[in-house]
């Protein structure tokens, strides 16, 4: 009968867990072109053709280069759709032995666009379509956290933004239909009916000429020509209504809601902050559960050794 040390350090490796409990051998990618695909060179390259596609369709514009040069740049056009053809057969080979993978995202894209280019009687038309695949460039936004930050609190602001929007349109429709009633017969031009008010009230939004519309409002439209003067035949200079009435609305339309927007947006780019450098969920237990695995072994370790 063996010893009581060696029956307890037998006992001890038997219950030693096995390496799968402890980690998991990753899967390598034994398919080189997926390393070529995903490399930054490739993706250069691909960035620098689509580049140089848009360079094309902007020279066709011109028609005395399309005149001059129009055979170049058809071959030109035919170099580079040849070009996106055998990055697509590449990214299609890189997928194997799972070759339906490419049939997703971007992918499904950039082959609409290509096979509409190449359809015979379309391909002059598509052309501008491929410029679309500029949009692949927002990729490089992956590598570059503080675009993350930017993009996601755009992104989680919109039903916010959505809401002031609302208000905004609820401001603008309580002023234009008072416009109208206050300024409509002074002012035919800029407040003769309401979708007329509207566009007025909009451009001031913008701070773009309120002031040649106060002036017409303040001193009537006898001291300031409207854009067209045969409309000022009742004028009625309203110095005290034109005052309270743009002064109110250029400081509620202009600051107080691009204060709002700023506000929405800088506290969601405060959250995406918080949410990129918080943990992600679960990541604290898995890290407990193989930290207590380990002591396991260990403990396991130090019975084998005094045994």
């Amino acid at each position: 009968m063996p010893p009581t040390g060696i029956r307890q350090g037998a006992a001890a490796r038997a219950s030693l867990p096995g390496p799968q409990t402890i980690y998991t051998k990753p899967v390598q990618n034994t398919n080189p072109l997926k390393s070529l695909v995903e490399s930054a060179p490739f993706n250069r390259g691909v960035t620098a053709a689509i580049l140089f596609a848009a360079g094309l369709v902007g020279l066709e514009t011109y028609p005395e280069l399309l005149e001059a040069h129009g055979a170049l740049l058809k071959q030109l056009n035919h170099l580079v759709l040849s070009l996106f053809v055998v990055e697509l057969l590449l990214r299609f080979a890189a997928e194997w032995p799972h070759p339906l993978r490419f049939f997703r995202g971007w992918n499904l894209f950039d082959l609409t666009i290509v096979a509409l280019s190449l359809l015979p009687g379309l391909g002059e038309y598509a052309v501008a379509a491929r410029l679309l695949r500029l949009l692949r460039v927002l990729r490089l936004i992956r590598t570059l956290p503080e675009l993350q930050v930017i993009l996601g609190a755009l992104l989680r602001s919109i039903p916010s933004i959505g809401y002031v929007f609302v208000l905004l349109l609820l401001l603008l429709y309580v002023y234009a239909v008072a416009g109208v009633f206050l300024f409509g017969a002074n002012d035919p031009f800029h407040f003769g009916n309401l979708h007329k008010a509207l566009l007025t009230l909009f451009g001031i939004l913008t701070l773009e000429g309120w002031v040649e519309v106060f002036r017409i409002q303040y001193f009537g439209c006898q001291e300031f020509a409207l854009p067209q003067p045969e409309l000022c035949t009742a004028p009625q200079a309203q110095p005290l209504a034109a005052a309270v009435y743009m002064l109110s609305f250029v400081l509620l339309g202009t600051l107080i809601f691009l204060n709002l927007l700023v506000g929405i947006v800088v506290n969601s780019m405060d959250e995406m902050r918080k949410t990129l450098h918080q943990p992600p969920a679960g990541s604290e237990e898995a890290q407990a559960a193989i930290e207590e695995r380990l002591k396991e072994a260990l403990a396991l370790l130090q019975r084998l050794r005094q045994g």
